[in-house]
């Protein structure tokens, strides 16, 4: 920690990081209760001793209940070597192995989630870390917003990628309090060429009035009217989530 504070104040660009993004669907509350049983008493403390610091855990704020239920897992990886070898990692944690044995071998008839999608990004030059907020509202009424940005082509994904990096629109966010989590290129996922990032606001008030700043700011007017980042985006996805109780993002 003392290294990397130092490289930061000698003006050097951090690592940038990697990101697992998992995504659990459910059908049933059960589930859900087995999904957080094993997150938080099985997976996250593994985490940590494998040299994950932290990890997050994000539910929908207001379930949709045609598409199930949903528990979204964020995890932080310095190199993709580190996350290339967690699997290992994890065979070779005894503590893991035996504490996750009811999770992992649970009956075929009776599983603890329906399906698991994971989503891997890299992070932007300009947001090289992710960022862990601190709200003093409860984890219920926090609103955390993960977008993601379709692009009609590659050179267009490129195009919008530029605009978060150097035509300014991370440092828009930051100006304007956005509590940025993180801001991930999608290197594999379902839904390519696209790009996700993550905002945080203290509650559902916040969050609206923030975005109200955002799009009636003139940086963002200038920004959006400027030929070469028309038509960067093909379709807008939005999720509004809450932190799990014991996310610790």
């Amino acid at each position: 920690m003392v290294a990397l504070t130092a490289v930061r104040a000698l003006g050097v660009p951090s690592v940038r990081e990697y990101y697992e993004l998992r995504i659990y669907h459910l059908k049933t509350r059960a589930q859900e209760e087995r999904v957080d049983t094993y997150l938080r008493d099985v997976y996250i403390p593994a985490m940590h001793r494998a040299g994950i610091l932290r990890v997050g855990v994000f539910k929908p704020a207001e379930p949709d209940t045609t598409a199930g239920r949903i528990v979204y897992l964020l995890l932080p990886f310095r190199t993709i070597d580190q996350y290339a070898h967690l699997a290992d990692i994890l065979q070779n944690d005894k503590l893991f192995l035996e504490a996750s044995k009811l999770f992992v071998n649970a009956p075929f008839d009776d599983p603890p989630y329906e399906r698991m999608e994971t989503i891997i990004m890299k992070s932007f030059s300009d947001m090289p870390e992710s960022y862990s907020p601190k709200f003093s509202t409860p984890p219920g009424s926090r609103i955390y917003e993960l977008r993601a940005y379709e692009s009609a082509t590659e050179e267009k994904a490129v195009k919008k990628m530029e605009m978060f990096n150097q035509g300014g629109e991370i440092k828009l966010f930051r100006k304007l309090d956005f509590n940025l989590v993180f801001v991930g290129e999608v290197l594999a996922g379902s839904i390519r060429p696209n790009l996700m990032y993550m905002t945080s606001f203290a509650d559902t008030t916040a969050n609206r009035l923030h975005w109200k700043t955002f799009v009636d700011s003139p940086e963002w007017k200038s920004l959006s009217g400027m030929e070469e980042y028309k038509n960067t985006v093909s379709r807008i996805h939005k999720y509004f989530l809450h932190p799990a109780g014991y996310s610790e993002y």
